[in-house]
């Protein structure tokens, strides 16, 4: 096999008043700032996760109160991205329901079987609570196009792009190479490999050219005299061609400081303030399970493969497809995550510099994207003790 990465405050009039007008000014601002901070507790209900009846602890029992608010959020709603494949912010949570962890915070969870793109609406108008995206930039897409949708990323598990460009053997061993050729699409150019060609001097229509490809079968797709390559997602069609032996090179954006990310989670902003603790144990549940299956990416992958047996596998799915889609995605996780940070832990820089990316070569229509109320960082900080490690109760 060849799998190259190529590319690599007071007015100045004021007059001073006196002591005893001061001290009445004084009293006054005292009542009006608790009156305030009084409304913003009993309107702002993410406050109350600061109670301490309200805190978790590891090692201690989890609170009785923080139980009963749980149960109050009634049946939270969970759907996949990917059907019950063994891939980032899916398999999380599937480790997390099978190992109880969700019942042991007082969550009931319901877990749909979906695709991305069909589940943005339905946590938009809360149907559903929670969700899986496969990057950060299209929940980002939909926000755009949406913009009183109200989701908001809680999760972002793969720092890094998980879209790669597949060419043939011996076609090009740099960029460049591309110039004059056609690649293959499943519908179009995945953002992050359209930004690595952008950066290449390399313009869809001008430079190169893009034609819809029948099916998914990778086999068949490099066998197409038509087409020079097509994306990839890292984690599935390498493995299929190594299986196969077909040797291929593959340009991997992050070799060319592309920024991308995968395995998003997200909800949406109502239900996040009416049932902060919900929202937050529903994410300090499916971190551990990404723990445990970053540790043992065989024994998650097995998961997987009971969910998905259970389901009746319409997808097909095998035991060796989600075995390397896990086995690489688990790394490419792990990889990405800042030494100093923790596991799926949204880094807003990164995310920054994503959108702005993107836009630069035309998302969003050109324009980016404010995303300050389109992430909440501060619900995965808040599960995680100093040493990066999930804060969790006794059982």
């Amino acid at each position: 096999m060849s799998s190259g990465r190529n590319g690599p405050g007071l007015r100045s009039d004021f007059m001073p008043a006196t002591r005893t007008a001061v001290a009445a000014l004084a009293v006054a601002l005292v009542a009006l700032v608790a009156l305030v901070a009084a409304s913003c507790a009993s309107n702002n209900s993410r406050a109350r996760t600061s109670d301490t009846s309200m805190r978790v602890a590891t090692g201690e029992p989890f609170p009785v109160d923080r139980c009963a608010a749980n149960r109050a959020a009634g049946t939270v709603v969970y759907r996949s991205g990917f059907g019950f494949a063994a891939s980032a912010s899916i398999v999380d949570v599937l480790v997390a329901e099978q190992k109880g962890y969700f019942a042991n915070l007082c969550l009931d969870v319901e877990i749909v079987a979906s695709d991305a793109a069909a589940n943005y609406a339905p946590v938009a108008d809360n149907t559903a609570q929670f969700a899986s995206a496969g990057s950060f930039n299209d929940v980002i897409g939909y926000r755009h196009a949406h913009p009183d949708a109200g989701l908001v990323v809680l999760a972002v598990e793969g720092q890094t792009s998980i879209d790669s460009l597949v060419v043939k053997e011996g076609a090009a061993t740099t960029l460049s190479d591309l110039r004059g050729t056609t690649i293959g699409v499943k519908g179009s150019l995945p953002a992050s490999v359209r930004a690595m060609l952008a950066k290449a001097g390399l313009r869809e229509g001008t430079d190169f050219d893009i034609t819809v490809l029948d099916g998914h079968d990778p086999e068949l797709h490099i066998a197409d005299p038509g087409i020079v390559g097509f994306p990839v997602f890292q984690s599935t069609e390498p493995g299929q061609l190594d299986r196969a032996g077909i040797e291929y090179i593959e340009f991997d954006p992050a070799d060319d400081a592309i920024p991308g990310t995968f395995g998003i989670i997200y909800t949406n902003a109502s239900f996040l303030d009416e049932h902060p603790t919900a929202a937050q144990d529903f994410m300090r549940a499916t971190m551990l399970g990404l723990a445990d299956a970053v540790a043992d990416p065989s024994a998650a992958s097995m998961i997987a493969l009971d969910f998905i047996a259970n389901s009746g596998n319409a997808g097909g799915l095998s035991a060796d497809t989600e075995a390397f889609r896990w086995q690489t995605e688990s790394g490419l996780v792990v990889e990405s995550t800042p030494r100093d940070g923790a596991l799926g832990l949204p880094v807003l820089e990164r995310l920054e510099d994503e959108v702005r990316t993107y836009a630069g070569i035309g998302l969003y229509d050109g324009d980016t994207p404010d995303i300050s109320d389109a992430v909440d960082a501060d619900v995965l900080a808040g599960i995680y003790g100093s040493d990066r490690q999930v804060i969790w109760p006794s059982e």
